[in-house]
């Protein structure tokens, strides 16, 4: 028998979204015997951690459960499949063609904390001792592929490894990809063109100060702003790095799933 839980957090998933997520995380039958809790109360209780940041022994469900079913359902990289899923349907819905042609590039440091303090770097351009979230969206805004490092990698050796993964995911389908000054250099020009993307710089077209909206540039900079309404995010709490990508992905499944029950709607 299945042990529930108290339900109601404003972050708990709805009948309708549940609909959509439970074939991506049912690793096995919903009656398997194995199973001895309700698997839509585990994924309410991930998706708390994530939204609220709290701790997890803090949390009203039986943390180890919730804990484990997210290490498998990363293993099995049930939230990264949901994305993409996700990604195309809005697309589509957009008008625009299921896989993208162009991308944006970027990444954000994240402070560390005792946590991840081990696997930390330093980045002396924010000043900030952490982890850096390197990440790939479309021109919508929509995830294509992230990845963790210490914050003293650059990010034009990150290129390489993120045109990669995203030519793997759209079948490369992709051209362009769009970035700041810190991706300039041979090097960087060259990892892109081996996936078959040309890299093109926004630059300032004139010294600034202060917050400057840049062309294509911004849609990158809405998709972190996004990410950091999950507290969770809003610094870097996990042991591991594949927990903190993990959970990114995550926050942009429920970002989505959310933007597609609107999209449902208005054209119902």
């Amino acid at each position: 028998m299945q042990k529930e839980y108290r339900t109601g957090y404003p972050s708990d998933v709805n009948d309708e979204e549940w609909a959509f997520v439970a074939p991506y995380l049912a690793l096995c039958r919903e009656n398997a015997t194995q199973r001895g809790h309700s698997l839509r109360a585990v994924f309410n209780g991930l998706r708390y951690i994530v939204k609220t940041g709290n701790q997890w022994r803090m949390m009203p469900h039986p943390w180890p459960i919730v804990y484990q079913q997210m290490r498998r359902w990363m293993d099995a990289r049930c939230f990264e499949i949901m994305v993409e899923d996700l990604r195309s349907l809005l697309r589509e819905f957009a008008g625009r063609k299921s896989q993208p042609t162009a991308m944006i590039l970027d990444s954000r440091t994240l402070q560390s904390t005792p946590e991840s303090g081990a696997r930390a770097g330093y980045d002396g351009a924010k000043r900030r001792k952490g982890s850096k979230v390197h990440a790939a969206v479309d021109t919508l805004g929509h995830l294509l592929a992230l990845h963790v490092t210490a914050a003293d990698e650059q990010d034009r050796a990150q290129v390489e490894k993120l045109a990669e993964a995203v030519q793997e995911i759209t079948g490369k389908n992709v051209e362009l990809a769009y970035v700041d000054q810190g991706y300039t250099g041979e090097s960087a020009a060259q990892a892109a063109e081996k996936h078959g993307v040309r890299l093109e710089v926004v630059k300032h077209t004139e010294a600034k100060r202060g917050f400057v909206l840049l062309p294509r540039r911004w849609v990158v900079e809405r998709s972190f702003a996004w990410a950091a309404r999950f507290r969770r995010l809003a610094r870097d709490y996990e042991r591991l790095s594949q927990t903190l990508a993990g959970l990114r992905y995550l926050a942009f499944a429920i970002l989505m799933l959310a933007n597609l029950a609107r999209s449902l709607t208005q054209s119902s």
